[in-house]
């Protein structure tokens, strides 16, 4: 008689195969949550900054975080209300007009964007910087705005379309777990952020200056964004690929079967 270490259901092996084939998504994101997890050097640029509005006022370099919120807000608001509704009507279907994976990808992109203008920005400070032969950086923070938005842009894709994936494919018992595997990216990613910026320095420190120096002046954040930049459009590609691989979970409503994307549900017509 077989016990039940040695015999699975049709339902477990299923459930398992759901799990293992969000393992692949899970690791492509974790550079892109790496990225987000680097944004605390955007704040101390605008330490740095000119950031006197008036000649009594001083904005708090820790409040520019509140561009990516409202970008974010923006974002989801544009998704959800024009971009969705948009390209339903134009493909004249009820169906997702962007794909989970899609929306993820896009965010993803739009990550790589945000890393490359703020190499462009700090490469600008420090020639500002340079020139003036001095602490105090005339550059105005407001420079900063772009790269703020753009993550903030970046996240209402990417972020909200990671916790809509780990809660819609993971199988419908195991939700908690599919937040778990959300949040955990999150934390690996920190994670592994300390972990590079800890390898960059001893390498750059080894070879003259590190780019993570105490006064921002001469260090090299700039080179440290096209690394990330460069991570994360390799890592883009795999994620593409893995993408187009991907087969989405089947949902069984009475005796119809739906499938959430289109490409999986034409395999299934033609061979049911």
């Amino acid at each position: 008689m077989l016990n039940r270490w040695q015999l699975a259901t049709v339902t477990q092996v299923e459930e398992m195969k759901l799990i293992l084939s969000i393992i692949p998504i899970w690791i492509t994101s974790l550079p892109f949550n790496m990225s987000v997890s680097e944004t605390g050097f955007f704040v101390k640029q605008g330490s740095i900054m000119n950031r006197r509005i008036l000649s009594s006022f001083e904005i708090p370099s820790a409040s520019l975080f509140c561009l990516v919120a409202i970008s974010m807000i923006i974002t989801v608001i544009f998704y959800d209300k024009i971009l969705e509704p948009f390209i339903r009507r134009a493909r004249k279907s009820n169906e997702r007009g962007i794909s989970i994976l899609q929306r993820i990808g896009i965010g993803m992109a739009f990550s790589i964007t945000t890393m490359v203008l703020a190499a462009l920005v700090e490469r600008k400070r420090l020639k500002v910087a340079d020139v003036k032969k001095s602490n105090a950086v005339s550059m105005s923070v407001f420079w900063l705005v772009p790269q703020f938005m753009m993550m903030g842009l970046s996240d209402g894709f990417a972020l909200v379309g990671l916790q809509e994936y780990f809660y819609d494919q993971v199988p419908d018992n195991m939700r908690s777990l599919g937040m778990a595997l959300y949040f955990s990216a999150i934390g690996v990613a920190n994670f592994l952020g300390s972990i590079l910026i800890t390898v960059v320095d001893h390498v750059t420190r080894r070879r003259g200056n590190s780019w993570f120096a105490k006064d921002l002046n001469n260090s090299r954040l700039d080179n440290f964004y096209w690394l990330l930049a460069a991570i994360n459009a390799v890592t883009l590609c795999v994620y593409v690929y893995m993408a187009n691989r991907y087969s989405y979970k089947s949902v069984l409503v009475g005796n119809r079967v739906e499938i959430t994307n289109k490409s999986e549900k034409e395999f299934y017509d033609d061979n049911v």
